[in-house]
């Protein structure tokens, strides 16, 4: 399990029907029941998701503001958990990415997080990769002793060169001196993708208190060094009289990391609202906060419009209005969620759209 999430929930039967779900989904899960013990953890590790229940209490909130002033954990996915009649909204303004009502249902919380996970994985890949230049040795089945040069270096990975390759279906145990650091880094990894270039990208599994500090300590002092990701080219069809403009969706005021805006295409149908004509569409970049609707004919500017998204798991109603519109090409429309259960069907279509490639770390 290459994902793990702290769970602070003193319910003893949520919390193990909680780590049950995560486990089958490929999430290693950590609990506590103190909120005391799950600040020092958010000081001490970097998790890939947080689920707290939230008791909208001063332990509660005083978790969620020091949660988001952690160097570790201040961009992490949050999951609360709240009572069923209790409302999201200000959840989602603190910060909270999903909502999870008591009591927990199997299926739903299952539904949620495997959702979750989609855009965890995403947000590991967006883990900065920081060019480095140190030699390694690594001890793997049938080898030992082994010499490769790491190449760039990530809190949850590294890229690396080694002649012979680095075996694919093993564990491999790593031991590395980072440049400035004279303590030795020692963890546990296993490939997550190689080339014919001989290079391999390695996603750590095993990585030691000790270690995590000094790989977080290098990240930290290089981190002006960091590679960009590389940029999706976006094909641009300029019409009769000019370019098509790139349409600006405004944010959720509860997103405080920013956007996730997925390229994608899905087929779907949008409605003007009060009218039941199905005008069939083409969804070309999807956000928490809207979305851009490919279709020759675009409703007016401030029309109000359902969009119909069906897949093989889920079908997904959302209600917006046209912010912008391109003659022959689209629209571009800011999503209006009626309730917190509408916010949640757009994440859950966000993290199936983010899923993607299966592995963390992919060739660059």
């Amino acid at each position: 399990m290459d994902l793990r999430v702290l769970v602070v929930c003193p319910d003893q039967d949520a919390a193990d029907l909680l780590s049950q779900i995560l486990s089958e989904v490929g999430i290693e899960a950590e609990h506590t029941t103190s909120i005391v013990l799950g600040l020092e953890r958010l000081d001490e590790q970097h998790f890939d998701a947080i689920i707290l229940d939230y008791r909208a209490d001063q332990s509660s909130q005083e978790f969620l503001a020091k949660l988001r002033l952690s160097s570790n954990n201040r961009s992490t996915l949050l999951i609360a958990i709240i009572d069923d009649e209790y409302s999201a909204r200000p959840v989602f303004g603190l910060g909270a990415n999903f909502v999870l009502y008591r009591p927990l249902s199997v299926e739903r919380t299952r539904l949620s997080l495997r959702a979750a996970r989609g855009l965890m994985r995403r947000e590991r890949r967006r883990a900065p990769r920081i060019p480095i230049n140190a030699q390694a040795n690594f001890d793997s089945a049938g080898a030992e002793n082994q010499h490769a040069t790491l190449i760039d270096l990530s809190d949850g990975g590294t890229a690396l060169r080694s002649d012979p390759l680095v075996p694919p279906r093993c564990k491999v145990y790593f031991q590395f001196t980072l440049p400035g650091q004279q303590q030795l880094v020692r963890l546990s990894g296993e490939v997550a993708w190689q080339d014919a270039s001989g290079r391999t990208g390695i996603r750590f599994v095993d990585v030691p208190q000790a270690s995590r500090r000094l790989i977080h300590g290098w990240l930290m002092q290089n981190s002006f060094k960091a590679r960009p990701e590389p940029s999706r080219p976006v094909p641009v069809v300029p019409p009769a009289g000019g370019t098509r403009p790139e349409p600006r969706l405004t944010a959720n005021a509860g997103n405080r990391r920013g956007e996730r805006r997925l390229a994608c295409k899905l087929g779907a149908e949008v409605y003007r609202l009060g009218v039941k004509v199905p005008n069939r569409c083409t969804l070309s970049d999807v956000s928490e906060g809207g979305c851009y609707v490919e279709m020759p004919s675009p409703f007016a500017t401030q029309t109000g419009v359902e969009i119909v998204v069906r897949t093989a798991d889920m079908k997904v109603k959302i209600q917006g209005q046209v912010l912008a519109v391109h003659p022959g090409f689209g629209m571009g429309v800011r999503f209006i969620f009626r309730d917190a259960e509408e916010r949640e069907e757009v994440l859950r279509l966000l993290a199936m759209i983010a899923a993607g490639p299966s592995l963390d770390e992919l060739p660059r």
